[in-house]
């Protein structure tokens, strides 16, 4: 290995450890730190070509996990180390060959680095009091990042029966944002039916078209943990006068507000005053409005305020047309028996269809088979049989609940009894071990507990386990009857 590469990678890996979130609590620091430095400690650097860094990873997961939870910090460190312009590449370790020195890996694109649309100094109308929760501290230059992807623009939207109306009232909003009588604009549909993807092209539109106007993307997960902190910090005011300083503001799984009273406090007064100043919300969600538990009425009511539009799974012709335009762009055609094929068979969603896609095309890079209608029947029925095999929450839960002898309404009920509490620690620490579920989707499955109550169950029956013989031997029994 190149060891000016690696004195580079050492030095990104420092810089990136230094700007960790610092929490108040020093045992949340060190946790923090723990988990990047085991993070990390797998991934190496394998080249620098052109300006193209290329990342050795153990595999997919290690490569989205860092691009959705440090890609900024990441950027900020190669910009700091590389300067401007840096591409980011992963080279992804898979299935090592019996008797081989080397394993095999297959080279993937990482997102942009820098990430697109970054304002690089304070909008008009910002105060230089006021906090920016997106900041990473020990970086001086005030960064307004709309954290939107290049993806996602109108371009590479594919529009049918199933998102045209959605689709032409975004575009509508794009063209003149908090003007319309759509605000906020309340995307709802299924898993991966495009939602983020529309939200984010009025984002990207809205900031090709008015250069000066403040977009900002971001998940409801991110929002509820930057009003954890401000709240901790007492800066809640500080806080919802940056989100009043927005001209539109996108926010991902809205419905993740459930149940968090004080969060949902906040997002009002920030809602009231962006809509009063005319400045656009656009909104998605798994749910209908009306259809999404716990939230306070005078939220709901003000979802209703501008339009709320489906977005259902793609037909046939929807779907044909996305298979064409992605392939297209990886510069890849296929007969037309091969797309009728692969249109048919993926039928729930996009990103099931794009899974599908990436999947064949690994295949045939990695094993140097060309493509044909036999290969893709292969690889459709191999997932297929994956997705048998699948472990997901609800899983858990009856595997957990049957081994215990308890029943699954006790299991999600508030009770603190040890013969209940132990049983639902241990199926939310199962739940992330073995699934991609976050903190807060396995405490919104666990009966709407708040994503600390998760981290807290899974730490403690970490330790616990190391210590007490009978949490050891159910963790054991549980991870076997759980795989089987």
């Amino acid at each position: 290995m190149d060891e000016n590469l690696m004195m580079i990678w050492r030095k990104c890996l420092q810089f990136m450890r230094d700007n960790l979130n610092a929490a108040e609590d020093n045992s949340d620091l060190k946790k923090l730190e723990k988990s990047f430095d085991m993070l990390f400690d797998k991934v190496q650097p394998l080249s620098l070509v052109a300006n193209n860094l290329t990342l050795i990873v153990p595999s997919d997961f290690y490569k989205e996990y860092i691009e959705d939870n440090y890609l900024s910090l990441l950027s900020a460190a190669l910009k700091k180390n590389l300067g401007k312009g840096v591409k980011l590449w992963y080279s992804v370790m898979e299935n090592r060959p019996t008797g081989e020195e080397k394993p095999m890996t297959m080279n993937m694109k990482g997102k942009s680095v820098p990430t697109p649309k970054m304002q690089e100094t304070m909008p008009q109308g910002f105060s230089a009091n006021i906090v920016n929760p997106f900041v990473l501290p020990g970086i001086r230059k005030v960064n307004i990042d709309s954290n939107l992807k290049s993806d996602y623009s109108f371009d590479n939207y594919i529009e049918g029966e199933s998102n045209k109306f959605a689709a032409t009232v975004a575009r509508s909003i794009a063209k003149r944002p908090g003007a319309t009588a759509f605000n906020p604009l309340f995307l709802h549909g299924g898993y991966g039916v495009g939602k983020t993807h529309l939200g984010q092209a009025v984002g990207l539109e809205v900031k090709s078209q008015f250069p000066d106007k403040v977009v900002l993307y971001l998940s409801s997960e991110k929002f509820i943990q930057q009003f954890i902190s401000a709240a901790k910090a007492h800066k809640q005011t500080e806080f919802a006068n940056f989100y009043q300083m927005v001209d539109v503001l996108i926010i991902d799984d809205i419905q993740f507000l459930s149940g968090k009273s004080a969060t949902q406090d906040s997002f009002f007064h920030i809602f009231d005053h962006l809509h009063q100043n005319g400045k656009q919300i656009i909104l998605t969600s798994d749910k209908a409005p009306a259809d999404i538990m716990d939230i306070q009425e005078r939220i709901v009511s003000r979802f209703k305020w501008g339009l709320s539009a489906e977005i259902k799974s793609p037909d046939l012709s929807t779907r044909r047309q996305i298979i064409v335009d992605k392939l297209s762009r990886d510069g890849i055609v296929l007969p037309g028996d091969m797309l009728d094929f692969l249109a048919a068979e993926a039928k729930t969603n996009v990103r099931e269809l794009i899974g599908v896609i990436n999947s064949v095309i690994a295949y045939s890079t990695v094993y140097k088979t060309d493509l044909s209608l036999e290969l893709l029947k292969d690889t459709i029925n191999k997932i297929a049989a994956n997705q048998k095999k699948v472990i997901n929450i609800p899983y858990i839960q009856e595997v957990v609940c049957d081994y215990f002898g308890i029943k699954k309404e006790q299991l999600l009920s508030k009770t603190r009894k040890r013969e209940i509490a132990l049983p639902r620690q241990l199926a939310m620490y199962f739940s992330k071990e073995l699934t991609n579920a976050t903190f807060t989707k396995i405490g919104e499955e666990m009966g709407g507990k708040d994503h600390s109550t998760v981290m807290y169950a899974c730490d403690t029956i970490k330790d616990v386990s190391k210590i007490d013989k009978e949490v050891k031997k159910y963790v054991k029994d549980l991870a076997e009857r759980i795989k089987k």
